[in-house]
Order: C-alpha cells, then structure tokens, then sequence
C-alpha cells in the first residue's frame, strides 16, 4: 500500500500541473477588441534626418580589371633568313618569345635558327631591305641604330654607312647578319659570266668585219691618213712655235754683218777726213761735216747707234780731201745699202713665214679632210659588211649583259629579310601572350605585346558617359582597400582594346591609366572611381529626398523645429553625389530636415 505521504504529494502535483495548463490557455485567449487593438497601426511620426558639412564628391563608378596597356598582335611580315627561300611552310620557331619585358634592340625569337629583333618604329617591315633601299623603312631602323648606340646616318638609304652598324647589331646578340645565299652568289657569277661572253663574242664579230677583205684596204687607208693629220699638225704647230727658219736666220746674220762692215768703213772715212782737217796751223776755216750718231735696229731687234755726218765748221786746209770726202759719202751710201739690204731681209722672212704657214694649215685642212673621209668610207663600207649585223648584235648583247649585272649588284650583299625585324610603336614593350611553341610552323600571330604601363578598361551606361571627359582624375579601389590614384584615359570608340570583349548594349567603353604601376599586378580585379565634379570647401549636404521642387520651380526643404512640428525652408541646390544634395540657404549644420512622413 502507498503511504498517505506520497498519495498527498500527487495530488499537490496534479492540481500544480492544471492550474498551470489553465493560465497557459487564458494567457493565448484574447477577446476580438482586444486583437484589434493590438493589430491597429501605430500613430504616424517623421523620418528626418541631420544637416551636414562637409566636402561632396561625385563620382562615376565602373568595375575593371588592371592589365597592361596597348595590346597588340604581333606577325612576322615575311621569311626569315635566306638559305631555305623563304618558304611558309618551312619557317619553324627554334626558340618562342618568352613572357616578360622586352626593351629595344632584343631578340625576340628565332627562327631556324635566325634572330626576330624588335625595334621601335610606326612603320611596319613589308619587305627585305637590301642594299640600295630607300624609304621611311629604312631611315626608322636608322634611327633605332643609333638609339642602340650604333652610328648610323639618316638618309634614308641602305648603303655601306648603314650596313656596317646593322652587322654590328647582329654580331653583339651573337648572329651574322644575312649574307647572300648559294643561289644569289650563283646568279651573281653567272650573269658576270654572262657579261664576259658577251665582250668576247662582240670582240670576235668586229675582228671578223675587221679582217674582211672588203674593209681591209679602207681600214690602211684610213690609218695612213690619221698617220699624215698627226704629221701636218706636228708640222704646222713647229712652224708657229718658230719666227725665222733656218736659212732666214742665216740670211739676216749676213745682213747684219754687213751693217757692221760698213758702219766700220764709214768710221774709218770719217776718222781719216777729220784727221786731214785737223792738222796745225790752218790759214782758215771752212765748214765741215760732224759725225754724229743716229738709232738704227740691230739684227736681234734691238736699237743700236749709226754715225752720221752733220754740218760743223772745219778750218780750211792747204792740203785737198776730196777724196777723203767722197770716200766718207761712199761709206754712208754702202751703209744705208747695207741697212735697206737687212730690212728686206726681215720683210722677205716674215712673207715667208706667213705663206710658209698658210700652206702648213692647208695641208692640216687637206688631211683632216682625208682622214675624215676614210674613216666615213671605212664605216659605210662596215655598214655593208655582212659581218656588220653581228657586231651590232653582240654590242647590243654586251649592253643588255651589263645592265643585268649592275642591277643585280645594287641589291647584291648584306640584307635584312622582311621577317628578322619587328617595329612596334612603344618600347620597351611587354610580351604578354605568346601564340607559338619551339618546332612549330610560323603561320600567323605569333605573340602579343603590351606597353608597360597599367590600365584599366571597363563601361558606364550612355547617360553616365555624357558626365566623363578624358583627363579626370580617377580612383582605383583594390580588395585591399587600398585606393591609386589614376586618370581617365579614352571614353567611347578611342576607348576600345582589341581583343577586348564587347561592351553590353546600351553602355560606353572607358579608359583609364593609372598615374603609377607601384604596388598594382595584373589581372587585379578593381573598381574605379570617376570623379566628376566636387566642392573646393566643406559645404551644408542633406539627402536628395529631402528636398521638394515646388510647382514655381523653386527647391524647399521641411525643417522639423520640435517634435513633428515642421516649417518650410527655401533652398538653392547645388552639386549631387552618392544620394546627397548641397544645399545653401537659412539652414545651418545639425538642423533635422523630413525624409519622409511616415
């Protein structure tokens, strides 16, 4: 049996457990005014919110990622080398171009063996530049020369000049410049040969007109009559070098020597007369003849002194001197002779010269007219030749050979083939892609390469674009939560990356640099921040929907001055960013203005 201790502590137990369940189901009963009231909304209050100061910025913002600037593809123009023709299908990559920074002057692959250098230029390589080429081609990879440190002239041509620091080039990266190949040296000999043949066909034909029989005699004569116009110049041009001849010299010497002779016998004459007049004591005087002297030319032409006789008073002799007079007067008349004989002499010498020398210039007429007719006669006879046709031929086949040749030359050594030079428009560049393997065939794009610097590429939608102008500052924002500072760079088609996908429709493709790479890595994904306009000063700032255009247009903000007790305040608005609105007006800092009503 149960003790009367535990039958009481059930039932405290039981009426516990009932008396709970009761006040569990009165506590959910309610009465339907009760849950009215309950469900009832509370009274309406003002959602407000504070005035404040500060700096506004408005933004434009866009999601990007940070890669490297100014992608571009890169092709080889053509073959690289020589040896193997140039062939597509035979050009291999013996060594890829390597990921990375790439500066001016590298090379940035092989292939078969040869080097790719990548040179800075807006001109793209379109041909193999050999000796003689001239262009914009040619005066860009002069200027890249001596950007590397190799003189290099700007000209414009690819000369010797040009061609010495290009070798140089190739030899400090470890390669030889292209040299011809086999076949260029086997064209080159041949067509020297070529031209050997030629001359010595064309030498044979015109020993054949030569020794023909029906020029033969044209030909002696021909030279006979040169042989005679070399005689008659020579002839002619020693007559006009000399005065006098031989025998007219001889003629003036006696001339000359018999003035002397009588100019002694006048002396002596007058000498013997003066002494017969001039002996002692004379009785008287009478007039006499004085010797005097008078100029007269000498046989080398040079003026000498000849006595003459003047009137003098002489003393009258006893003795007679007829005879010595007339001895004297027949002394001046032989040397007066004399003189007039030398004279003739001069004058008869110069006739002779003079005719002497008319007829040495015919006869240099006479045998130029000869030679000029027997070498016409020789070439008319030539002409008819029927060796005649095969000299012209062969001329004609010695000209064309030489023509070959010298065109072939100016092409011929040193070269640069159309594919071992990339020029791209930035250097230092970076090879950001690389489309090619070591063995493969080059076929098409065989790396891309980016400048060095970042940018960030993305979209804004149309209306937002209208906001943005190339050369705003920017703010790149990392996971990090670090911020860069950038610069807006392109806005719409300028803005466009190759490569790139398309932006959405309906949306602006943007640009944007950073102002520094320091602390950024590629392929970081980043939002940018436009900035599109700002306060200089911290200025009054409340929420957009706080303010209330009025029908007259003007702006008014409700200001709550106790509890949900409010007044209207005037307003000028100003700048807008991230929901805010600058406000100037009868407000000041702190002040609550209605968001809402409710």
């Amino acid at each position: 049996m149960k003790s009367p201790r535990r039958l009481l502590a059930g039932v405290v137990a039981g009426v516990v457990v009932i008396a709970g369940a009761g006040w569990a189901v009165g506590a959910r009963l309610r009465s339907p005014a009760d849950e009215a009231a309950r469900r009832a909304a509370p009274p309406a209050s003002l959602v407000t919110a504070a005035v404040e100061r500060r700096k506004l910025v408005s933004t434009v913002a866009l999601s990007g990622t940070l890669e490297y600037g100014s992608p571009l593809p890169i092709t080889l123009a053509g073959a690289v080398g020589g040896a193997l023709g140039g062939a597509a299908e035979q050009q291999r990559a013996t060594r890829a171009p390597r990921k990375g920074r790439i500066a001016e002057g590298a090379v940035l692959m092989e292939v078969n063996g040869r080097p790719v250098f990548a040179l800075r230029g807006t001109v793209p390589m379109h041909r193999t530049i050999t000796p003689g080429s001239e262009g914009d081609d040619v005066r860009q990879l002069q200027r890249a020369l001596r950007r590397l440190g190799h003189a290099a002239p700007s000209t414009g041509v690819f000369d010797p000049a040009t061609i010495a620091p290009v070798t140089r080039m190739y030899a400090k990266k470890g390669y030889e410049a292209q040299q011809p190949t086999l076949a260029d040296r086997q064209t080159y000999d041949t067509l020297r040969k070529a031209v050997r043949t030629a001359e010595e066909n064309l030498a044979t034909a015109k020993q054949a007109l030569d020794q023909g029989r029906d020029v033969l005699p044209l030909k002696v004569r021909r030279d006979n009559a040169a042989k005679d116009l070399k005689a008659a110049r020579a002839a002619l041009a020693e007559a006009e070098s000399r005065e006098l001849t031989p025998a007219d010299e001889a003629k003036l010497a006696a001339a000359d020597a018999a003035v002397r002779a009588a100019e002694e016998r006048l002396l002596e004459a007058e000498q013997a007369l003066r002494d017969a007049l001039t002996r002692p004591d004379p009785p008287a005087t009478q007039p006499t003849t004085q010797p005097t002297t008078q100029p007269t030319i000498g046989p080398t032409g040079t003026p000498t002194a000849v006595p003459t006789a003047t009137a003098a008073p002489r003393p009258t002799a006893t003795v007679d001197t007829s005879l010595l007079e007339l001895k004297a007067d027949h002394a001046r008349a032989d040397l007066a002779a004399a003189h007039e004989a030398r004279d003739l002499a001069l004058r008869e010498a110069a006739e002779a010269r003079k005719t002497r020398l008319a007829e040495l210039r015919k006869a240099v007429r006479t045998a130029r007219e000869a030679a000029v007719g027997a070498e016409q006669a020789l070439r008319q006879a030539r002409q008819l030749s029927p060796a005649r046709l095969k000299v012209a031929n062969a001329r004609k086949d010695v000209a064309a050979a030489k023509d070959l040749l010298a065109e072939y030359a100016r092409t011929y050594g040193v070269s640069i083939p159309p594919g071992e030079v990339v020029f791209l428009p930035k250097m230092p560049a970076r090879v950001r892609k690389v489309s090619v393997k070591p063995g493969q065939r080059i076929e098409a794009e065989v790396a891309t390469v980016t400048s060095s610097t970042f940018t960030v590429s993305g979209s804004v939608e149309a209306a937002e674009s209208e906001l943005l102008r190339p050369g705003m500052k920017a703010g790149i924002e990392l996971d990090t939560g670090r911020t860069y500072p950038a610069r807006l760079t392109a806005v719409g088609e300028k803005a466009k990356v190759p490569g790139a996908e398309e932006v959405p429709a309906g949306s602006t493709p943007v640009l944007l640099t950073p102002s520094s790479g320091k602390g950024l890595r590629a392929d970081q994904a980043v939002t940018v921040r436009v900035t599109v306009g700002a306060t200089e000063k911290p200025v009054l700032v409340v929420p957009v929907a706080a303010v209330i255009t009025s029908a007259d247009g003007r702006a008014r903000v409700r200001v709550e001055y106790a509890q949900d007790r409010i007044r209207d305040v005037e307003v000028r608005t100003g700048l807008t960013a991230d929901g805010n609105v600058e406000v100037s007006g009868a407000l000041k800092e702190g002040d609550r203005v209605v968001v809402s009503d409710a």
